[in-house]
């Protein structure tokens, strides 16, 4: 609303294009909720860092990862990936994530052991400059994340 203050000319233009993100908005939200409610599982695994605590809250998913949060740790300990190797091959999970813009080494080491296909779930925190240049959305980044949710999850 400030901003029509400010140039009430396009004041429809504002509102449309704010009724438009906020409709593609709940979409995600509501696909996201679909995806986990109708789930052959509710967990993820994260070969990597895991800054994503208030998403899985939001969605009632579990989650084991080679770091809590945002650790600056570099290098998860051997103790650590070889739990997240037994959890994937006990509970036959299909899908390892990794960050956008990580090595995925983590990630691929259990997927050596698993099996597993190793996946981008991106947190949304980081955009490589590729997908900058090329117009990447945050509703485009949310869109491939139900994409990779839906593949782990079943």
């Amino acid at each position: 609303t400030e901003i029509i203050k400010i140039d009430e000319d396009n004041k429809d233009l504002y509102e449309s294009n704010t009724n438009d993100y906020v409709s593609k908005l709940t979409t995600i939200d509501s696909e996201f909720k679909d995806i986990v409610k109708n789930a052959k599982r509710k967990e993820i695994i994260f070969g990597d860092r895991f800054p994503l605590r208030y998403f899985v809250e939001e969605y009632g998913i579990s989650y084991y990862a080679a770091f809590p949060g945002c650790s600056d740790q570099t290098e998860a300990s051997a103790k650590t990936i070889s739990f997240l190797i037994n959890k994937v091959k006990e509970d036959k999970v299909p899908v390892i994530f990794h960050i956008e813009l990580s090595n995925g080494k983590i990630a691929q080491t259990i997927s050596k052991e698993t099996g597993a296909k190793v996946l981008e779930f991106n947190a949304a925190h980081n955009i490589s400059q590729k997908d900058f240049d090329a117009g990447v959305t945050y509703v485009d980044i949310m869109n491939n994340n139900i994409k990779v949710l839906k593949e782990a999850l079943n």
